[in-house]
């Protein structure tokens, strides 16, 4: 069983930046993918990027590249989304997921943070 909290999300002006963290706690996640997600206004859930736990190897989607930037503090079982010039168009519930590196379904999710650029 993995834990994941999100902390970090608010209101911020478009342009302006933000950090969220998730703190990860439970079973030894070393061999662990912990993603970002995200779900807009009426929109489904989708991907923002997500990295390996072990190795640090990070990918994002388009709609991230250039912006947002996620890292881990392995020491402290954190994972960080750093976003920035932000657009009202980020405006969504922010989720953390995990799953197992040797699959595709991510098992554990948090509960969320709501993240709300104003133009």
């Amino acid at each position: 069983q993995v834990t994941l909290v999100e902390t970090g999300g608010g209101l911020v002006q478009a342009g302006g930046s933000l950090r969220l963290s998730c703190a990860v706690s439970g079973r030894a996640f070393n061999s662990y993918v912990l993603g970002w997600f995200r779900q807009r206004p009426e929109k489904e859930r989708e991907s923002v990027g997500f990295i390996n736990w072990r190795g640090g190897r990070t990918e994002y989607e388009d709609s991230a590249k250039g912006r947002f930037t996620i890292s881990r503090d392995s020491a402290n079982h954190m994972v960080y989304l750093q976003m920035t010039n932000l657009k009202p168009g980020d405006t969504a519930v922010y989720y953390c997921a995990a799953r197992s590196e040797y699959s595709s379904a991510w098992d554990y999710w948090g509960r969320g943070t709501q993240v709300t650029v104003s133009s």
